[in-house]
């Protein structure tokens, strides 16, 4: 007599809702999902830094993002948006500020590097009395600029120039503003306002 198959051999048989719940388990064990259904995990606080500087004399003291750079601190926390993103890579000097007196790329400078330090951007350039700074002057009176994007920068790396006593010969000034680009061509007027406002701020 021909008999069928032995049961007790064959696999046992899972149906998919047992399959489904045991993965869910071992999941839940191993921390790839939440054990409760229909809860999710409460997101991770951002991780973030106090800082305590001073931007054109007002002292700020702001938590970051240790990713964040000094161009967008500037523009996104304190709208101060004179500094402008050009390349985001350093080689346009749109976002030229300065720090503790010395011209920077702010895109490329961390924000953490402001701990304790100051800050002056083209904003902060303006007398009390509304009274134009001297190199801010000169590039109205020179013609030195055309779409204006680039100026902020321009202005702030020719203050730089003149201070850093780069403003003695047109050479010295083409050579120490080459970091900063004009796609209007507007180079001759940024030398001829350098050399006026160099007079007038006596450190030609």
């Amino acid at each position: 007599m021909t008999t069928g198959p032995d049961p007790s051999s064959q696999p046992a048989q899972v149906n998919r809702r047992e399959f489904v719940l045991s993965v869910m388990s071992v999941a839940a064990a191993s921390g790839a999902v939440d054990a409760t259904p229909g809860q999710s995990r409460p997101a991770k606080a951002p991780t973030g830094v106090a800082l305590t500087f001073v931007v054109n004399g007002q002292p700020h003291s702001l938590t970051v993002d240790p990713r964040t750079s000094t161009l967008d601190l500037l523009r996104e926390r304190l709208a101060l948006t004179g500094a402008k993103k050009g390349c985001d890579h350093g080689q346009c000097g749109a976002c030229t500020v300065h720090l503790d007196g010395r011209r920077i790329v702010s895109c490329l400078t961390p924000a953490l590097q402001l701990e304790g330090r100051t800050v002056d951007t083209i904003e902060g350039l303006q007398g009390p009395d509304g009274s134009l700074h001297p190199m801010q002057q000169a590039f109205i009176d020179h013609d030195a600029l055309q779409c204006g994007y680039c100026t902020p920068g321009q202005i702030m790396a020719a203050i730089a120039c003149v201070r850093e006593g780069n403003a003695g010969s047109p050479e010295r000034i083409k050579e120490s503003m080459s970091g900063n680009l004009c796609r209007c061509g507007a180079y001759n007027g940024i030398v001829a306002a350098i050399v006026q406002a160099a007079g007038q701020m006596g450190k030609a």
